[in-house]
């Protein structure tokens, strides 16, 4: 089963960017489409972004404009560009499959936006 791993979190100002990686342990080119998903405090998990490949993406209207998700099926890797952070960004940012049910969890990489 793919295992993934999330890096590149860390605490920004409002303003500022963050890339996030997620580092798969295997192929990712048999999965349709992958996502980008955030849990804040006391919060449900959430789809922010989500690519089948290219230009097909989707993003929720909370990070249209200011994320911008790719992946790179050849490095087995996802990413999240983020820019103009708010603090409502603030969560924990994970990886896994946007279509057809989850695989396992990573441990998900954190992002503290604050001044």
């Amino acid at each position: 089963q793919v295992q993934f791993v999330e890096s590149g979190g860390g605490l920004v100002q409002p303003g500022g960017s963050l890339r996030l990686s997620c580092a798969a342990s295997r192929s990712i080119l048999s999965i349709y489409r992958m996502g980008w998903y955030r849990q804040a405090p006391g919060k449900q998990r959430e789809l922010v972004a989500s690519i089948i490949s290219g230009d097909n993406t989707n993003y929720a209207d909370s990070v249209k404009g200011r994320f911008t998700i790719s992946r790179d099926n050849a490095k087995n890797t996802v990413y999240l560009q983020m820019n103009s952070l708010k603090p409502e960004d603030t969560a924990v940012y994970y990886c896994n499959k946007a279509y057809g049910g989850y695989l396992g969890w990573g441990q998900g990489t954190q992002v503290t936006v604050s001044s």
